[in-house]
Order: C-alpha cells, then sequence, then structure tokens
C-alpha cells in the first residue's frame, strides 16, 4: 500500500477527522459508476480498485458498486440511497457527480464523501485525480515522433480544465520533438458514448489524422483507428486488445493504492477532507507497454520523459507559453502553480479550432 504522504503531497490540507465510527461491523463502502463496469474503460479501471480492495481488507469491509447512472437527478438519487443504507464511504467517480455529491454530503454530515475529478470539497467531502495531463504529455511525444501524416487527431469529451490540460500537454510534447506537428479536437460532449467516439475518430482519420487520440471512456477509437490502418492511444486502462497494431500505448490509472488508504483511514479514524492530485510519481499514473513496432530510439525517448516527469525534472506547463489568441500565460522560466492548472479554459497557441461555447 502507498504510503498517505506519498499520495497527499501537494494536495490541499486535510480537515479535521469525523468522528470515529463503531468497529464491530464492516465498514460498507459505495461505488457510484456512470458507465458499465465493464466499459473496457475509465469506469472498469475503478472497478477493478473495488475488486482489489474488497480482496485487500476481506471481511473487515463491505463494498456495494451502482453502475450505469446518469448525472443529474438519477445520480442524487442513487447516492443518498447509498448513503441511507448505511455505507459510511462512498466514491462517486466522475466529475458529472460533483454537484449531487455535494447535496448529498450536506443531508448526511457522518457519511464520508470522496469525488474524482470534482473540486468542490466539505468537511466530510473529498476530492482525488490523477495528472492526466503528465501521461498525455509522455503520449503527445510518442505522436511526434511517430506520425507521418504530421497530424494528430483528439477525441474530447467536455472542454473542462481537466480535459484541456491534456490536449494542450499532447499537443506541446508533439510539438516540441516534431514543429510541423497539426492538432484537430472534435468535442463530443459526453464521456461515454461508442457510437459518437467511433464517428469522431472517423472525422479525424478523413482530415488527415494518422495518430488518434482520446478523452473519452470506451474503446472505439481504438477500433476505429485500428480498421483504418493508423496510430491510437487508450485511455484508463490499457486497450491494447481491442487495437494489437494500432495501439501504440495506454494511459492507464491506478486508483487501487488509494482506495485502501482512505479505507483504512477510516478504519484508523483519521480520514479527513482534502484533494490528492497525483501523477507519475507516485504511480496513480502510468503508460502501458509500448507497441514492439514503436521503434527503440523512440521508445528510449519516451521513457525519458517519463522518468523525468515522475521525477519533477519538468514541467509540461514550462513557460514561455501562449494562448491560441497568442496573449503570454507563462512567462519563461515559470511553470504554472495548481490554481492555475486549474483553471485553465483555453488552447495553447498553435492548436488549430476554437473552443466550444
Amino acid at each position: 500500500m502507498m504510503k498517505r504522504r506519498t499520495f497527499l503531497a501537494g494536495a490541499t490540507a486535510l480537515a479535521a477527522p469525523l468522528p470515529l465510527r463503531a468497529q464491530s461491523d464492516p465498514l460498507k463502502v459505495g461505488f457510484l459508476y456512470q458507465a458499465p463496469r465493464d466499459d473496457k474503460g475509465w469506469t472498469e479501471r475503478h472497478e477493478l480498485a473495488r475488486v482489489e480492495l474488497q480482496e485487500h481488507f476481506g471481511d473487515r469491509i463491505s463494498t456495494t458498486f451502482v453502475e450505469n447512472i446518469s448525472e443529474g437527478p438519477d445520480a442524487e438519487r442513487v447516492i443518498r440511497q447509498l448513503a441511507q443504507q448505511g455505507h459510511e464511504l462512498i466514491f462517486t467517480t466522475s466529475f458529472s457527480f460533483m454537484n449531487p455529491t455535494v447535496k448529498v454530503a450536506r443531508q448526511f454530515p457522518n457519511v464520508r464523501f470522496e469525488n474524482c475529478t470534482g473540486y468542490q470539497r466539505a468537511g466530510n467531502l473529498a476530492t482525488y485525480a490523477a495528472r492526466y495531463y503528465e501521461g498525455r504529455h509522455a503520449m503527445g511525444t510518442l505522436a511526434g515522433l511517430m506520425t507521418e501524416t504530421n497530424t494528430i487527431g483528439y477525441v474530447a469529451s467536455f472542454p473542462i480544465p481537466g480535459v484541456l490540460r491534456g490536449v494542450n500537454a499532447a499537443y506541446l510534447a508533439a510539438r516540441k520533438v516534431n514543429p510541423d506537428v497539426r492538432m484537430r479536437v472534435i468535442w463530443i460532449n459526453t464521456w461515454f458514448d461508442p457510437g459518437k467516439e467511433a464517428d469522431a475518430a472517423t472525422a479525424l482519420i478523413q482530415q488527415g489524422a494518422d495518430m488518434i487520440m482520446q478523452h473519452v471512456n470506451s474503446p472505439a477509437p481504438i477500433r476505429v483507428a485500428e480498421e483504418n490502418g493508423v496510430s491510437a492511444f487508450g485511455n484508463a486502462i490499457d486497450m491494447s486488445e481491442f487495437g494489437p497494431t494500432a495501439t501504440l500505448t495506454s494511459m492507464v490509472f491506478d486508483w487501487a493504492p488509494y482506495y485502501v488508504q482512505r479505507v483504512q483511514d477510516v478504519l484508523d479514524g483519521t480520514w479527513g477532507s482534502g484533494d490528492t492530485w497525483a501523477g507519475f510519481g507516485p504511480g496513480m499514473v502510468t503508460l502501458a507497454p509500448l507497441n514492439d513496432r514503436v521503434p527503440a530510439d523512440v521508445r528510449a525517448k519516451v521513457e525519458a520523459e517519463i522518468a523525468t516527469l515522475s521525477g519533477g525534472g519538468a514541467h509540461p506547463f514550462a513557460g514561455p507559453l501562449n494562448r491560441q489568441d497568442g496573449s503570454l500565460w507563462m512567462a519563461e522560466g515559470a511553470t504554472p502553480t495548481d490554481e492555475e492548472l486549474f483553471g485553465m479554459d483555453f488552447y495553447v497557441e498553435g492548436i488549430d479550432g476554437s473552443l466550444p461555447t
């Protein structure tokens, strides 16, 4: 299990722990999923972590999951039901669950809630996320070195800071190793819709992209890339089974150590609200093994990039860096604070197209 000080490095200070719980009964832990638990993407990684969590603690805890829950009133209803059923720790695993989680947390002050990728916190509500932009920066290096058309396509969900950080980080890395590279982005305004994801990937390939990146939750773009003979990058879980030739690598999130840590905190009476944001260094973000068709020299450069990011020796958004309109965002030699990264609402200079309104 990862030590707490490792995961919470750079996080906001934790609030005072809630009152101690009774130790006689198993701790009930609930999970809320937006998509099917076997979606072969984002949700499946959380489900695998839940299973690992249950195996770690055995009969000291019992875990419950509810899948295929849409945002809004339906999510609020299910979160409330989990709290009413005696769950003492509830993980809501999507940004779209943030507002419903906030509402229910106010109604159940002695229940502990954790929202993945959200930003609103309370004394009994914590947040956690991975530094996805680090993984996408490393994948951008790979894409920039491997592209033959100098066009990278990106299937994106919503134009929120967490997604924009990934788009920008990938483009900056690709441009650094290949100044001729271009990036085209299609926004589909959903986290999980294999049909829309496939259509967007097809459109990007028709526009000349031979590298397909994604911040959506199914392997549909991987399948399209495989069918069209171009390269792709998986998201959240190793997606290479859906495109053995196409998939150069996938960004993989390992939530299990965090879940184990936070459950142990509840059992120990030390759980407190805070924000955890971890990347390559603590191991919350990793890359799946690179495809065998990646040349040795390219492989070495990507591995060096990962090592540098893991050790904090470089920052994907180090200045000088301009917004898309040419205005200065980060001065030469400067690096953004986490607060500045949280507020990213723009494309960096050089990316094609405009953000949806």
